[in-house]
């Protein structure tokens, strides 16, 4: 039996100032990037990681990420975070976040649905058949007391901003980077709202992929004060990525 201390990582950061914004506080888009730097090194120290499921063709889908912030890293402050798997499904598994200050308190969490494909048919594997379903050794029942993400539902016909998808927002598997849809989406709102306010809680799904050239159309509706769901469609038809964000 593995010991619960073996199924968590913890991986140490710092702030850089070039990962910051005017507000001196970590950008969401670089958490998250941070976030998915951290699953990978979990799994690859398991025999789960990019690299290895490359080999035989398969790789990791990110479905849904939920972050929710206390407080975010300031500039020059070293931080870490902890990850690990709360559950795995034939086609799906479920992997949490803890960030911790400097001092090693929590003060933020996140929630991460993922698939594994393979790269040849775009189909999900079976995860419970991979390795002899080794996988499950690693569910841990540490806490994560955040919600998972919920669903959004737009009702908006009008797009608030247009894009098209260029070179600085395509990443390695050649479709648009899952942390671009993040960082346009915050461009939506203005600089007032995160000198005011700060982010609290993110959510995104991701539906569909987002290629070179495509058009990308973000439809924003307001849910109360200090909350706002965002769809973004390609090409004026297909929903590629639904978000929420609640700031206060």
């Amino acid at each position: 039996m593995m010991s619960e201390d073996n199924k968590v990582s913890t991986y140490q950061f710092v702030a850089e100032p070039f990962h910051v914004d005017f507000t001196e506080k970590l950008t969401m888009g670089v958490l998250g990037n941070h976030l998915l730097n951290c699953a990978g090194f979990h799994a690859a120290e398991r025999g789960f990681g990019i690299a290895t499921l490359n080999e035989n063709h398969y790789t990791w889908v990110l479905s849904r990420l939920a972050v929710e912030m206390e407080e975010m890293p300031r500039a020059y402050e070293k931080f870490s975070i902890q990850t690990w798997v709360e559950n795995v499904y034939r086609l799906f598994t479920d992997r949490n976040f803890a960030i911790l200050n400097q001092e090693g308190k929590p003060i933020g969490y996140a929630r991460s649905i993922w698939a594994m494909i393979s790269m040849e048919t775009r189909k999900p594997a079976d995860l419970l058949a991979l390795h002899g379903g080794k996988i499950t050794d690693y569910i841990c029942k540490k806490e994560c007391p955040i919600d998972k993400a919920g669903r959004v539902k737009i009702t908006e016909q009008t797009p608030c901003f247009e894009y098209q998808v260029k070179y600085g927002d395509i990443d390695l598997n050649g479709h648009v980077n899952s942390i671009k849809y993040i960082e346009h989406s915050l461009n939506l709102f203005p600089l007032e709202m995160f000198r005011e306010k700060s982010l609290r809680r993110f959510e995104v799904a991701y539906v569909a992929e987002s290629y070179y050239g495509d058009k990308l159309s973000f439809y924003r509706e307001q849910i109360n004060e200090n909350e706002f769901d965002i769809e973004i469609k390609k090409n004026d038809a297909e929903v590629v990525v639904r978000s929420k964000v609640i700031f206060n």
